[in-house]
């Protein structure tokens, strides 16, 4: 498993999950860069990740759905807010309709990716998620963000491992 810690902090409305990964910075952010690398890994396994739209840079959009076991959608957006490829990103993200239009009725969250090199072949990525209030956070926490994430970014070792990517 990748994740080596997850952080619920409650005071500071934010939950963070590091990971580390036998790779290069530079190749792990490709697996956010590239939408078909982040549709390998984005959704947990069960539900996996269709990215529609992908525009990485600040400004830019990425829409996207996840098809869960029984054939179900669940739509989500991203407004790009910072890129420092390929050590840092930082994006809005939220739900959306089947349209791909934001839902008013669920929070959103600010995402903050950050890729640190350790040592000379390793790298440590931390995802950090605030929340916009205690109730947001709880509401997302609650609906499995946390073992969703855990289990999605699960899958980066396979994809990094891999040759053809």
């Amino acid at each position: 498993m990748t994740v080596i810690d997850v952080q619920k902090n409650p005071e500071a409305l934010a939950l963070t999950i590091t990971a580390r990964f036998d790779a290069l910075p530079a190749r792990v952010w490709q697996v956010w860069e590239d939408p078909r690398q982040l549709e390998r890994w984005w959704g947990p396994p069960t539900y996996p990740a269709t990215v529609v739209d992908h525009d990485l840079s600040p400004g830019g959009a990425v829409t996207y759905f996840m098809t869960g076991p029984e054939g179900d959608k669940h739509y989500g957006w991203w407004r790009v807010l910072t890129v420092d490829s390929p050590h840092r990103l930082e994006f809005e993200d939220g739900f959306a309709d089947d349209s791909g239009k934001p839902n008013p009725d669920m929070p959103t969250m600010i995402v903050r990716v950050r890729l640190t090199a350790e040592g000379e072949s390793a790298t440590l990525m931390t995802v950090e998620s605030t929340f916009p209030t205690a109730e947001a956070m709880e509401q997302l926490v609650s609906m499995g963000m946390a073992e969703g994430m855990t289990a999605a970014m699960g899958q980066i070792d396979t994809l990094l491992a891999d040759p053809t990517t």
